[in-house]
This record gives C-alpha cells, structure tokens and sequence, in this order.
C-alpha cells in the first residue's frame, strides 16, 4: 500500500538530516579540529623517557639583529629584549606549555617542541641559554631560550614540557625557580659546567662538533700548538713568567681551509683599514708590547686563549694596533658580531677572528656575510 504523501516527506527528511549530520562527524581525510582555548597540558601518551631528556648543549649562537629581539608591546606592557653578553640572574615562578603549541611557530621562527629543553623568556637574547634550578628539589636543566613569554607579571620564565618534567614542576604547573644566563665567556670557556657533573671545567670536549663544551681562558703567554703553530718568537723567556697552575690545556690545533681568495697579510694593519675606509691610515704607534696574554679594550675576549669549533678569521697583523683597528671598524659597522669577535696571539701575529661556530657551514655563511659587507677575504680556521 502507497505512503501518503506527509509520510514519504517526513522520511526523506530524516534520511536527508542523518546523512548531514553523519558528513559533519568527522572532517576529511580524519584531521582533528584544532586545539580549544584552554586545551593546553601534557601529550596523551607520556613518553617514558621524558626524565632522561638530556640538556640543550650551549654553544655560541650570534644574538639575532631585529626580529624576535627588536622591542615589543603586549597587553600594553613595553618589553625591551636584552642583546648584550651580559650575565642575568634571576628567582620567580616558572610555569609550562605543552601540547596546545607543539608544532606552532615560536617568536625565533622555529616550531617549538615540547619534548626540546627549551624555554620562553621576555627579554633574554633570542638565542640564548640559560640554567634552570628548582630550590625546591635542587634539580637543575640547561634549556635554549628561542621564544617570548610568559606574560603573566608574577611569571619569569615558560618551559618546555620536557623541561618542566625534568624539574618536577608538571603536577603543580607553576613553582618558584632561579634562573642564571649563560654568557658567550662562559660557554667559549667551559666554566658554565657545574664542578659536581662528573666532568671537570677544564675538560677537553669529547662530544660530537654540535656539542662540545670549550676549554677555559688561561692567562698565559702563548704556547706552541700541536699542529700548524709555531712558537711565538722575539720575547726572551725570562721576560714573561707564566702563572702557577695545576694543569695547562694546550692550545687547539688549527686547520686553515680558505673561503676565498686571500691577500698577502699586511704588516699593520693600514691595508685591511685603507680597504674599509677607503684611504690609508697612519702607521700604529711603537713600542707595541710582545705576544702573551695582553690588556685589550675589548674586556670580554681578545687575547685569549682559542675555543674549539671553527672560527672565521677576518686578519691576520704582525702588530697588536693594526688587528685592534680591524676590530673596532668591524663592530661599528656589524655590531651583532661584536661579542663573538677575539684577538689572538700566535706565530707572531696577531689574529682578528670571529667564533666559535659548530659547523663549518655556520662560518662559511659568516666568511660570506664579512666578504660583503666589509670587502674583505675572511678564512675559516678550525680548532681541534
């Protein structure tokens, strides 16, 4: 018997609202809606792991020009990011973001990963590192600073979630942490390494090139390298007496591959400034003092002892005055490059060279970027 005319609408309606509502079930191809405000906390499935997360491995990084480090406003609070090598010490609550931003991009540009030991930090250089310590419980983690954040006045820092772990601070969210820098000085020496890790500051690195902790600045005449350095001439040994230590690190061996053509080596220093000024400068004053361990305006790292890594040399000067005049064009017209730059003593010359950088792509790009702007030839020197 034939439906009435009612019924037979009233069942393709049904049929029509179940196939519409079943299409809006599920999205195409099974993605997953975005997370909600508020849907932020640790990932479904906890690594079992999480607690032997190991450290970020500070390195020298140059502190990014612009971007992320420029000043910035939020929620009408003025914020103006740190861009020197100084140090920071700082106590206040710490809290953790995880999986509601795993995948987003970070104010660095780089995705951020809750499972890196990584932190957000509103006016630490970005990148930066910095050493986490709960009071609480004495545990302590390296993390690399790549975002900003948090904007909560009460709150200092956001971590990872990873970090956070490390740290004990997920059940409660949030706790009271000490937060210290670590500056270019520490990581090029090594000293950042706390005495009871179980590996001596004066260690030589044995990690892979993307990891290696750097020996410390000792304060003695220059000494001759195992390979491809000679013996620094013309000083008597009895004019310079070397400190008392326990044990001293020889010098790195030094490989020199070139990045570009070089130019014979001025002998001080008038070349490599008539090419950045455009005439030719004064001779530098006499009676510059011998190689070794000399005073310099750039408190932070000339004439010290060399890092491990590869290092882009910009010149090289038989007197101190001419690689000191290189150094302040240099800064003045690429400050960013400031803190990475030192002034080295060896085989009678003196060595204007930025670094350390863990790969030799790093300083190729730095060696491209120095042949631009200051029409030089840098070389990449690597230091084993």
């Amino acid at each position: 018997m034939p439906r009435p005319p009612v019924q037979r609408a009233l069942l393709a309606f049904v049929c029509v609202a179940a196939f519409w509502l079943g299409g809006c079930a599920t999205k195409p191809g099974g993605v997953p809606p975005p997370p909600s405000l508020g849907a932020d906390g640790p990932p479904d499935a906890v690594p079992r792991d999480v607690l032997a997360t190991p450290d970020a491995v500070p390195r020298v990084e140059p502190i990014r020009q612009g971007g992320p480090n420029n000043p910035y406003s939020v929620l009408g609070e003025n914020y103006t990011p740190r861009t020197g090598d100084e140090p920071v010490r700082e106590r206040g609550l710490a809290s953790w973001y995880g999986r509601k931003f795993h995948g987003r991009r970070t104010a660095s540009g780089e995705l951020y990963d809750m499972y890196a030991m990584t932190a957000a930090h509103r006016t630490l250089p970005i990148p930066s590192y910095a050493r986490v310590r709960n009071p609480a419980n004495g545990r302590e983690v390296v993390v690399r600073v790549n975002d900003r954040g948090p904007f909560h006045r009460e709150r200092i820092i956001d971590l990872s979630y990873s970090a956070a772990a490390r740290l004990g601070l997920l059940a409660q969210g949030s706790a009271v942490v000490e937060v210290e820098r670590l500056t270019f000085e520490q990581i090029r020496t090594g000293s950042w390494k706390r005495a009871d890790d179980g590996t001596a500051v004066a260690e030589a690195p044995a990690a892979a090139p993307d990891s290696q902790p750097q020996p410390p600045a000792v304060p003695i005449a220059v000494a001759p390298a195992p390979v491809a350095v000679a013996a620094v001439a013309a000083a008597p040994p009895a004019a310079v007496a070397p400190p008392a230590v326990a044990a001293v690190v020889p010098p790195p061996a030094v490989v020199v591959a070139t990045a570009a053509t070089t130019p014979p080596l001025p002998d001080d220093g008038a070349r490599a400034r008539a090419l950045l000024d455009g005439d030719v400068a004064a001779p530098p004053p006499a009676g510059t003092p011998p190689p070794g361990a000399i005073p310099s305006a750039d408190p932070g790292r000339a004439y010290t002892q060399p890092a491990r890594g590869f290092w882009v040399q910009i010149g090289a000067f038989a007197k101190r005055q001419g690689a000191e005049d290189v150094r302040q064009k240099v800064v003045a017209q690429l400050q960013h490059l400031a803190p990475l730059l030192a002034v080295f003593s060896e085989s009678a010359l003196y060595r204007l060279q930025v670094g350390p950088y863990p790969t030799r792509s790093d300083a190729h790009g730095v060696a491209q970027s120095l042949k631009q702007s200051l029409r030089l030839a840098p070389m990449i020197v690597e230091r084993r």
